[in-house]
């Protein structure tokens, strides 16, 4: 690696915003994008609680358990802001200011990336509620966090999501073939990726 490639790298890390006590509000069209608070549990637990949703993401179980799980998860949301390791948004119907889903952002300082990863919960299935919400943080990512790079994956099973990342602008990266165990069945990590230039070049068309 070059000094100028390196030197490079080494002002981009320095752009990173620091951790921060309150989470900055996002509009679009149809939503806002909010931090999550202890009184969005019961409306989690109802969304995520449903198979469908389980059943295409890595971390969340099936059955789910009671409200304090959820309470638990976004406290540990705000931690993980507070300590500059991630940034979680609550997905809100503006008109009607009712939470539909999650999105957000696992930061890695050190090299300004980010995987960016998000749910619906399925009765706001195929309205672009997805894609009008990732729109909006990879701006915030880029123009905000001052991040290089973000990336995502989803199953190999789940090629709506893929359709999701391709609307974006991120190119398909590759698939960890069999990565996951999930319900006893292996699955296919597909992975996808968009630079800032990138990003920055698709604004301006």
């Amino acid at each position: 690696m070059g000094g100028t490639e390196r030197k490079k790298r080494v002002l981009h890390a320095k752009t990173l915003p620091r951790k921060s006590s309150r989470l900055t509000q996002i509009t679009t069209r149809r939503l806002t994008l909010r931090g999550p608070r202890l009184d969005d549990a019961g409306r989690i637990r109802q969304l995520a609680g449903d198979r469908a949703i389980a059943r295409n993401t890595e971390d969340i179980p099936h059955p789910y358990g009671a409200k304090e799980v959820a309470e638990r998860w976004i406290r540990k949301q705000r931690e993980d802001y507070r300590a500059g390791r991630s940034v979680t948004f609550a997905i809100a119907q503006r008109n009607r200011k009712q939470l539909i889903g999650m999105i957000g952002l696992d930061l890695t300082e050190e090299h300004c990336r980010a995987e960016f990863g998000f749910w619906i919960g399925k009765p706001y299935w195929n309205r672009g509620y997805g894609t009008e919400a990732a729109e909006a943080v990879l701006r915030y990512g880029f123009e905000t966090l001052k991040l290089n790079r973000i990336w995502a994956v989803h199953f190999g099973s789940n090629p709506a999501s893929g359709r999701v990342m391709k609307k974006l602008g991120m190119t398909y990266e590759g698939t960890w073939r069999q990565h996951v165990l999930k319900w006893g069945t292996f699955e296919d990590f597909c992975s996808y990726g968009i630079l800032r230039e990138e990003f920055e070049a698709r604004e301006k068309r």
